[in-house]
């Protein structure tokens, strides 16, 4: 049974895969290499396993060379809708702190006529009181004066029934005369004392509805102003928080690196400068902290953009590469960079504001360029084909500084970038994924 199916498999074999013999000759021999079925399956089974192998490796690497090239566009998208957003923020906090001013200074103009009115109240309702008293003391001297006037028109009647002459009589008529204008003029006295009581009153009614009014105008105002300082309060939380996280993504003392930002820029100036409403001595009210606190946020905003600027975290080429190799143990030694594989001549950019300390050939890198950054930074750019800055030069970030190329010791056309910290290698991928999700 195994000789009949052996048999029928090398017919078909035979069939598709003939024996086939090639001849080797020379000038006094001649040679043949025999090739069996079995053989020839092989081989073109062989052959066909690395054709299928070359056409996935070289789908993979042109997907990979696609995939990247999308995704760094995406990322230059993401980055310009992150920056307009970042501007309209900024332009969206400067007209809000201004109207956070404006409104405290109607505020507390508010404030003012309210403490003047509520003292011209305390005035008048002082004077209210000394009038009444006043009236009350006429009063009382007028029921005095009146009783006396009566005992004397009986003293005076007793008199005249005692005395004869007419003289006398005369005399008695006179006195009473002089009573009778004494009257006259308290009464009168009395009346405009209470005229001007009736008016005082008046004033006072009229101050408290101006009080009512003042006092609706500033609780609207204040309702403006939580309003305003909540929409502040949001947009400092939603501006600082991914730039803060991604200082202490990168392994930076945020504190220690505002700090020497802040003495690089000593000045706060404009929008920035603490606000104070009294002058008393008094301590600031609710609102005046509330609104300290959102200025030093923007202030905190403005050290953190003027810091993203000095630290390396851009990548420093823009058109469309691959990583080749990363940082860490390669080939039994440290690499202590990454490596960008890009055409010949592609231009590279300085990834942070700073000056170039060297820009020249250096053994094993090459034509290399060497930027001195803030808080310690170093990054160098190895094996390039030209150099575009010289040593003592001040570059800004996204300044062209070199072009790619093969030069030092190099086993193809890349770039060999570094960023060392107190003259220490480390990743340069912590910084550039630190600032995905900001720039």
């Amino acid at each position: 049974m195994r000789t009949i199916l052996a048999i029928r498999a090398h017919a078909l074999l035979e069939r598709y895969f003939p024996e086939r013999r090639v001849f080797l000759k020379s000038d006094t021999d001649t040679r043949f290499i025999r090739l069996r079925p079995m053989s020839q399956i092989i081989g073109f089974v062989g052959a066909s396993a690395i054709m299928a192998w070359a056409i996935i490796a070289t789908s993979i690497l042109l997907m990979d060379s696609i995939g990247s090239g999308n995704f760094r566009e995406q990322a230059k998208r993401d980055q310009r809708t992150y920056e307009a957003r970042l501007n309209a923020l900024a332009s969206e906090r400067d007209s809000r702190a201004a109207e956070a001013r404006a409104a405290q200074e109607r505020f507390n103009s508010a404030l003012e006529q309210i403490s003047a009115m509520q003292s011209e109240l305390l005035a008048s309702e002082t004077r209210r009181r000394e009038m009444e008293t006043g009236i009350e003391v006429i009063q009382t001297t007028l029921r005095r004066t009146m009783k006396e006037r009566e005992s004397a028109r009986d003293e005076a009647q007793k008199l005249a029934l005692a005395l004869d002459s007419q003289g006398m009589t005369t005399g008695d008529n006179a006195a009473t005369t002089s009573d009778d204008s004494t009257l006259d003029f308290l009464a009168a006295a009395l009346a405009d004392t209470a005229t001007e009581r009736d008016q005082i009153t008046e004033n006072a009614q009229n101050a408290l509805l101006q009080a009512d009014e003042m006092a609706a105008q500033i609780r609207y105002l204040e309702d403006r102003n939580e309003q305003i300082f909540s929409q502040l309060e949001e947009a400092m939380t939603i501006s600082v928080e991914p730039l803060d996280k991604m200082f202490r993504a990168a392994g930076l003392n945020t504190d220690s690196l505002l700090d020497e930002v802040r003495r690089g820029y000593s000045g706060q100036g404009g929008p920035l400068m603490p606000l104070s409403f009294s002058t008393r001595g008094e301590e600031p009210s609710a609102d005046a902290l509330r609104a300290n606190r959102i200025l030093n946020q923007m202030d905190r905003l403005n050290l953190y953009r003027i810091a993203a600027q000095k630290a390396p975290f851009a990548v420093p080429l823009k058109g469309s590469f691959r990583y080749t190799s990363g940082y860490g143990m390669r080939w039994g030694r440290m690499h202590k960079g990454t490596d960008f594989a890009a055409p010949h001549g592609t231009p590279i950019y300085a990834t942070a504001d700073g000056v170039v300390i060297h820009a020249g050939w250096q053994s094993g890198y090459g034509r290399m360029v060497k930027i001195q950054h803030e808080f310690g930074i170093e990054t160098r750019y190895a094996h390039n084909s030209k150099l575009f800055v010289k040593k003592g030069e001040r570059v800004s970030r996204g300044q062209k500084i070199a072009a790619m190329g093969n030069t030092g010791r190099s086993t193809g056309t890349h770039l060999h970038y570094e960023v060392r910290v107190g003259g220490k290698a480390v990743n340069p991928m912590t910084y550039i994924k630190a600032a995905k999700d900001v720039f």
